[in-house]
């Protein structure tokens, strides 16, 4: 019998079918043995010993596993064609090896899809455990242990309220604070455009003045209303004529099929998919042998690949949409650290696959890879210039026109930040010809800052300046917002004011070790490590010999000078100049104490040097200008505040003050008399619960809006849906988490929300449980292994907990002990919460 190792079970269940007898295939349901969490799992003075210990959740996989190895003639580890299904593979046999379980034969076996053809193709290729990517996969985990185990603890001591730091996931933080910083240092500028519309023919068509009085007119040429009234009085005097025409053909070809990054990219985009929400479901249809492995940097298909996405558009298309050759995509990735083949359909007939989402998603990835094999789109751009009778004015039209589809008939690439105007259809103008003049405007623009991040153009950002790598980049997303050093609105990524802090003291103190430039190269040289063309611990040596006495360095400094030093960092940020001249730092409420940053237990904030005498502090987020220097007054008695915690509405009735936060996901500009009172209404009733007759209540606690009722807590969405919740949402919601914590005593608020389960759909979240602390999608409990920080946890490791825990079955119940004389003192129990 040959034992073959896969990662998943639903994998282990499918190719065990495909080899058929004299094959044994089993999970290892992902990693076996990680670092542990704690000091010294890397040892820079002993050539970075690494030491691993076996995953306690994968005890009993790894006993099947090994039973099931002493009597196998052969292993062959089958797991994903990756960096981290190479280190999978090692870390099985290295724990084989030390149960003295390794068969004699021992082969690697890698396929880029779950297919028969595949899998019995794979087998007939077996090769020896790739080395090289095993010691890139061990220098980047020692990299991140090392950054994470160094700076995390600084962090904790120095900087009140921050979580944790990442070699990656910082550096992705600083461009989220970074584009901020943009946004609010931008100054816009005022421009005005002058254009007409024209009719000819029966056709509407408009143009744009470009050239006025002999002069260019550029976008920001115009600035101001009396030009370009001047211009728009000149243009509406005119009679204008077609001084030239020209036509010029165009040609767009079809993008490649997706890399990782790409489908992350296109499906925010289109779909409006994060990017961890597109990796589980393409793992699920990579499972089921819809597609091909989904994290890769190539763009080329495989040659029978070729022949039958070119045989669908034959069979679904006019011959002149099949080019005469296949198209073939030249890969941008330095080296082989991922597997090759673009992300694909496995079988081009079957044009829908999975359920919901996943069909979805899977339909786009099929659109994509058949279009990269379709005829080039032909279009027709055509530019015309109208002029004055007086030479004055010279107005320029354009149109384009699509002669042929091609691949856009299928597919076209969606973009992030649309800045260029649609070009419509033109009518037929020759030279000579004065197409009637219907309308003359003089619009008023102002230029804009550049966009907030969203999670595609974040991810296409990282991957531009050669930062993190396809597998990296939804978990680097998804740990941002886990650790609350982000939020998203409208779909785009706003930095908290933690991720804020974080950002400005890594800038100061490890600015190295944030900078662009440096995690680029240190990224190439991991993938010199996965070439064979650097030792990996050369690189860690070369890394840990400057980073150690830097870390040491901050870690002796006082807090106080820690806050000093952003103090002043932050000062052009948080002490913006006024426009008056006078000084920014003067106190607003006693008009002689200067502000300064704070450090306190619950994080930093701006307060007054004459404390206690003065006790005006204002939170880190709000800056300068933006710190009202007087309560606002909204009427009623009822006004907006800035406290040390962040904006809240107040009313004094009685001489008994009443506040309310000003949540946030609502902007303190928007909140007017209406939405004040609203708020400081709170909690309100929903009506009496039909089963109980008790009241359902809704409000804004600490974790966010709910609904209540009698000690069971409902999460909601927004702030908007406590004030519009109706009976029957609030009942539904009340009954979710009724069962979702399975009528235990007392509702407790989850420690964390994490997401939705890809497969239940229920809400995967963090609880605190009588036997500790567990994970959650309100059908399946999994306790957290001993170690973990709750807060920590990603929404992939709860995934993967409550996967293994549904796996194994239901528990089963314990039989009670027959009662005796003497009963020995009990162990504490364990059991899954």
């Amino acid at each position: 019998m040959k034992l073959v190792i896969v990662e998943s079970p639903a994998k282990a269940k499918t190719i065990e079918k495909y080899l058929g007898p004299g094959h044994k295939v089993l999970a290892s349901y992902g990693h076996v043995r990680d670092l542990p969490a704690k000091d010294g799992s890397v040892d820079p003075d002993a050539d970075f010993a690494m030491k691993w210990t076996q995953n306690s959740d994968k005890t009993k996989q790894m006993k099947a596993i090994t039973d099931a190895a002493k009597s196998a003639e052969a292993l062959i580890l089958a797991t994903d064609p990756d960096r981290e299904g190479e280190a999978i593979s090692w870390h099985v046999q290295e724990l084989l090896t030390r149960k003295k379980a390794l068969p004699a034969e021992v082969e690697r076996v890698t396929f880029n899809a779950i297919t028969k053809n595949a899998v019995t193709q794979a087998m007939t290729q077996p090769r020896a455990l790739d080395t090289d990517l095993i010691d890139a996969y061990r220098a980047r985990r020692a990299l991140d242990y090392l950054v994470g185990f160094t700076l995390s603890p600084i962090l904790w001591r120095k900087l009140p309220g921050a979580r944790s730091a990442g070699r990656v996931q910082s550096v992705a933080l600083r461009l989220i604070v970074d584009r901020e910083r943009e946004i609010e240092t931008f100054d816009p500028r005022e421009y005005w455009q002058v254009g007409a519309t024209f009719e000819s023919d029966g056709t509407p068509f408009s143009a744009r003045l470009v050239r006025f009085d002999g002069k260019k007119i550029d976008r920001l040429t115009i600035g101001t209303r009396a030009e370009a009234d001047a211009a728009r009085h000149a243009v509406e005097e005119g009679h204008f004529t077609v001084e030239s025409v020209e036509t010029k053909p165009l040609t767009r070809n079809p993008p490649p099929p997706f890399t990782t990054s790409t489908l992350q990219q296109e499906a925010a985009r289109k779909l409006g998919f994060s990017a961890s929400h597109t990796m589980r479901l393409a793992q699920g249809l990579y499972e089921d042998g819809a597609i091909t492995y989904m994290r890769t940097d190539g763009v080329q298909m495989a040659g029978e690949a070729l022949s039958a996405a070119r045989k669908a558009v034959a069979e679904r298309y006019d011959a002149g949409y099949l080019p005469d050759k296949p198209r073939q995509y030249k890969s941008k990735a330095k080296n082989a650290q991922e597997a090759h083949e673009a992300i694909r359909p496995t079988n081009f007939s079957r044009d829908a696959a999975g359920q919901g989402d996943a069909a979805r998603l899977y339909r786009l990835i099929y659109n994509r890879a058949l279009a990269s094999q379709m005829a080039a789109a032909r279009l027709e751009r055509t530019t015309a210039e109208l002029t004055d009778g007086a030479g004055r004015c010279v107005l320029r039209a354009t149109g384009q026109v699509v002669k042929f589809p091609g691949f856009i008939a299928l597919y076209e690439e969606g973009r992030d930040d649309s800045t260029d105007e649609e070009e419509g259809r033109m009518p037929t103008l020759r030279k000579g010809d004065a197409p009637r003049k219907e309308k003359v405007e003089a619009t008023q623009h102002f230029t804009q800052p550049p966009p907030r991040f969203s999670e595609a153009s974040l991810v296409k950002r990282l991957e531009e300046l050669g930062i993190g790598r396809p597998s990296t980049y939804a978990a680097t997303l998804q740990t941002l917002k886990d650790r609350d050093y982000v939020r998203l609105e409208k779909n785009r990524f706003i930095p908290e004011e933690s991720g804020r802090l974080v950002t400005a003291f890594l800038e100061r103190f490890f600015e190295r070790y944030v900078s662009y430039d440096y995690t680029a190269e240190l990224e190439e040289e991991l993938d010199d490590v996965s070439g064979g063309r650097l030792d990996w611990q050369r690189l860690l040596h070369d890394f840990w010999r400057d980073f150690k006495p830097k870390a040491g360095e901050v870690m002796d400094q006082k807090p106080s000078d820690i806050t000093a030093a952003l103090d002043e960092f932050l000062a052009p940020w948080l002490f913006p100049e006024k426009d008056d001249g006078s000084d920014p730092r003067l106190c607003p409420k006693c008009g002689e104490g200067k502000l300064s940053l704070r450090g306190g237990k619950f994080g930093a904030f701006v307060a007054c040097s004459n404390y206690p005498d003065c006790k005006f502090t204002r939170p880190f987020g709000v800056r300068g200008e933006e710190a009202q220097e007087g309560p606002a007054e909204l009427g009623e008695g009822i006004e907006i505040k800035v406290g040390r915690f962040g904006p809240y509405v107040e009313q004094e009735v009685d001489g008994e003050k009443k506040r309310a936060s000003i949540p946030k996901d609502v902007d303190r500009s928007t909140v007017d008399l209406e939405m004040a009172k609203k708020l400081l209404s709170l909690p309100r009733t929903v009506g009496e619960h039909p089963e109980t007759g008790k009241p359902i209540t809704a409000s804004i606690g600490r974790y966010g809006p709910y609904v209540a009722h009698d000690s069971t807590y409902g999460r909601l969405s927004s702030t908007e849906e406590v004030f519009e919740v109706g009976m029957n949402a609030a009942v539904a919601k009340l009954a979710e988490a009724k069962a979702r914590k399975g009528g235990s005593r007392g509702a407790r608020e989850p420690i964390a929300v994490l997401g939705k389960h890809p497969t239940s759909e229920g809400e995967v979240k963090v609880m605190e449980g009588r036997y500790g602390p567990y994970v959650t999608d309100g059908n399946t409990n999994a306790t957290l292994p001993k170690g973990s920080e709750p807060k920590d946890v990603t929404l992939e490791e709860a995934i993967r907990l409550i996967d293994e825990r549904a796996a194994k079955g239901p528990a089963k119940k314990k039989r009670k002990a027959t009662k005796k004389k003497a009963p020995a003192k009990k162990k504490p129990a364990t059991k899954d919460a």
